[in-house]
């Protein structure tokens, strides 16, 4: 059963299509962040804020989170997870 990290500003990311939260301040993933801006592949979930971590997937998705990637990660190892949602309102 797939569980949602709550990645802030009410944003919840698939625990199961994380790779990696990594900081955003080395080199190469602000490369890779410049490779794919203004395509699909980067979801930036930072509401205005300042990009505090970098959350690759599985999918070959980028997203920017304003959380640090500590808590993130803490999240993550805690359990701290929000049910997926499996039925649909009509």
């Amino acid at each position: 059963m797939s569980r949602l990290i709550n990645i802030g500003f009410g944003n919840a990311v698939n625990q199961d299509k994380i790779v990696a939260v990594v900081n955003p301040d080395a080199a190469p993933i602000k490369r890779m962040v410049q490779s794919v801006r203004g395509t699909l592949s980067l979801v930036d979930a930072t509401q205005g804020r300042k990009t505090k971590a970098v959350i690759i997937t599985s999918d070959q998705h980028l997203i920017l989170s304003a959380l640090q990637p500590e808590t993130i990660a803490r999240r993550f190892s805690d359990g701290q997870t929000l049910p997926a949602s499996t039925d649909t309102e009509s």
